[in-house]
């Protein structure tokens, strides 16, 4: 089910300048098809930022909408229905040019933003809740290992020897309706988390059958009890509301850390690296035919860090890879400022600024990239989730929004030191999270609550009244049994 982040192959970071003038050209010949006369560069350049921009809308729509879905069809049933999204958006993107509907693609993409929006908040959500704690993390990252190789598979696909050219650019879209596909074939096989069938739908008999499956085991009553613990300890057993959430003094410190890693994930500057790396890559004299080979080593970069990050999460933990993500990325975009002031004067300049902006690439991956997505499935109990990753999915895509809006301007003014803004960001981000954030590896989701019991000032059960829990809810268990036992043998 992972391959439905595939769908971010769409991001406009990876779009390279090729396709991105093939669009512009496509809307100049439907303009002159419809009206007669050429397109105007302000109406061009206004029809290419809503292209772009209208995909940050669709995700905040996605994530805002999400929870309401998850609370009706439950995390596997949200995400099949997703997959018509995907399906949608690839149909109107890839026959926008067929149709002469510039609007078509504008519309597609706010659909694939939908999509992407939703996939963000089901699917951690999902694999968090079906992942057994010494692996959560590592499952957890394929979230981010897929989302590279999405953008990866785009930057390939791109290439002039294969979709790259301006009679194929179109079916580049097409591709984005196959991991739906894939999906729609082998979800449906899958059970639905266990967690979410015990605690919120009451189905014991379906919540066991699902850890076998998963656990790949008969005896799953260490797990049960797990759940049984949490549902018994949590103030609230309904899914409680974003107001709620809000409100509620039990979760403050994890909803104010989830806000702030998940801005730091938006506004750490990697989506502003994009703007320089074909300038550096001329600068260097490289010529403009093998560009789009050499920026293959971007996605490359991006994947393999995701895939390192993911065999060593559960050994080094989250909190030390997300700082050490946001830190190192503060040093490398630190020396990029310098080496570009410098890259004008000498000539081996842009070599060393190429390695800088792959060196950010890689720390983001390494960490910052796939981490806040477990965090917010982490962080929170059963109740409270569905509501964390709306409030986290809003902070991310209108964090989005602000970067892509607000960097032009940045750059504008602050020309080659526009980074620095980036450092300050990451430097503060990895302050907050030594300070504040606990580690999460191999513990349970009631534990890692526990762990902000006394930042949040709320009082920690003892040993004692932890097992008066269990003892409680398998009693209440028990008798609803034999409630249900009486009443068929009466009837």
């Amino acid at each position: 089910m992972d391959e439905q982040k595939d769908d971010q192959i769409d991001q406009d970071d990876s779009t390279n300048n090729s396709e991105k003038e093939y669009i512009k050209a496509f809307y100049n010949k439907t303009w002159i098809e419809r009206y007669g006369e050429p397109i105007s560069t302000e109406t061009v350049t206004l029809l290419w930022s809503v292209t772009v921009s209208i995909f940050s809308i669709g995700g905040l729509f996605g994530a805002l909408s999400a929870t309401l879905i998850i609370k009706v069809l439950g995390r596997k049933g949200t995400l099949l229905l997703n997959n018509s999204f995907a399906v949608i958006a690839a149909v109107l993107l890839s026959l926008g040019e067929m149709s002469r509907s510039f609007e078509m693609l504008i519309i597609g993409r706010l659909i694939m933003g939908v999509d992407s929006g939703i996939a963000l908040s089901a699917l951690p959500m999902y694999l968090g809740e079906i992942s057994p704690k010494h692996f959560r993390g590592m499952i957890g990252q394929f979230n981010s290992i897929l989302i590279c190789l999405g953008v990866f598979t785009g930057q390939v696909l791109g290439m002039p020897e294969l979709l790259g050219q301006e009679s194929t650019w179109i079916y580049l879209f097409s591709f984005l309706a196959l991991p739906a596909m894939l999906q729609l074939c082998v979800l449906p096989f899958l059970p639905e988390s266990p967690r979410y069938l015990l605690m919120e739908r009451r189905d014991e008999a379906g919540a066991e059958k699902a850890f076998q499956r998963f656990l790949g085991k008969k005896d799953v009553s260490q797990e049960l009890e797990e759940v049984h613990m949490e549902a018994r300890a949590q103030d609230k057993l309904h899914t409680v509301s974003v107001l709620q959430l809000l409100k509620s003094p039990a979760v403050r410190w994890q909803l104010i850390t989830v806000i702030i890693t998940m801005a730091c994930y938006q506004l750490c500057g990697l989506n502003a690296i994009w703007y320089y790396t074909n300038g550096i890559l001329r600068e260097a004299g490289f010529t403009e035919s093998i560009l789009p080979y050499i920026t293959l080593s971007t996605g490359a970069i991006e994947t393999l860090a995701a895939i390192i990050s993911g065999l060593v999460i559960e050994r080094i933990g989250r909190k030390p890879l997300l700082i050490f993500g946001f830190f190192s990325m503060a040093v490398f975009f630190s020396l990029l400022t310098v080496f570009l002031n410098f890259q004008d004067r000498v000539s081996w300049m842009p070599y060393l600024s190429y390695v800088c902006i792959l060196a950010v690439i890689a720390s983001f991956c390494s960490g910052p990239g796939g981490i806040p997505f477990i965090l917010t499935g982490e962080l929170f109990e059963q109740s409270y989730r569905p509501a964390a990753f709306m409030i986290a999915g809003t902070v991310n895509w209108l964090s989005n929004f602000a970067v892509g809006l607000l960097f032009p301007f940045i750059q504008e003014t602050l020309q080659s030191f526009s980074f620095l803004v980036f450092v300050a960001v990451c430097i503060l981000g990895s302050i907050y999270l030594y300070v504040v954030l606990p580690e999460t590896k191999n513990k349970t989701f009631m534990d890692i609550s526990q762990s902000f019991a006394k930042i949040n000032k709320m009082p920690i059960p003892s040993p004692g009244q932890e097992m008066e829990l269990v003892l409680s809810i398998n009693s209440d268990t028990n008798g609803k049994a034999q409630d249900a036992t009486k009443m068929q043998t009466s009837l």
